[in-house]
């Protein structure tokens, strides 16, 4: 799925400026995740926001989750803690509040800071170590950037599914 079926996905459209070779698919992946959920949500009624269909996370914590893990995979690269700002969205992804179209922006803004951080990573620290979490379990930059890119997509299709199920129900 793109957001124009004019246009190939994003890693068929070639390179992308300034972002290191083994860093491309990653920020091939984010572009062609932020394309496909503006799409998909560009007109989803902010009532069904919050939905949870069969049990299914709603879109609203999809949308949240989307931007709060990408912000903590991208700090644990950048070998740093995560900020009491950044824990309280974790504690907070699922209760609202926001609008598809405030929560579709923030993840926006979510991806351009990846894709900053991207262009800024050096090749020669990819297979340095990271800790993950309080228990600084172990991983790499090149890893968590790679689980950025696959835990993005990966949320992308459970809301893909939840809001075609959820604009079923409405006969739309």
């Amino acid at each position: 799925m793109t957001s124009s079926p004019h246009l190939p996905e994003v890693w068929l459209r070639g390179s992308l400026p300034d972002v290191p070779v083994l860093l491309q698919p990653v920020a091939h992946a984010l572009l062609q995740a932020r394309e496909e959920l503006q799409a998909l949500l560009a007109d989803f009624p902010d009532d069904l926001l919050w939905e949870k269909p069969a049990g299914l996370a709603s879109p609203g914590f999809h949308l949240q989750h989307l931007t709060g893990v990408l912000d903590r995979l991208l700090t644990y690269a950048r070998a740093e803690a995560l900020s009491p700002t950044q824990l309280a969205y974790l504690a907070a992804e699922g209760q609202g509040p926001g609008t598809a179209a405030a929560l579709v922006e923030q993840f926006s803004r979510q991806v351009e800071a990846a894709l900053a951080q991207l262009r800024a990573t050096p090749a020669s620290t990819l297979t340095d170590g990271r800790g993950v979490g309080r228990a600084q379990l172990p991983s790499t930059v090149l890893g968590l950037l790679v689980h950025a890119a696959e835990h993005t997509m990966r949320h992308l299709g459970q809301l893909l599914v939840t809001v075609r199920v959820l604009k079923a129900g409405l006969g739309t």
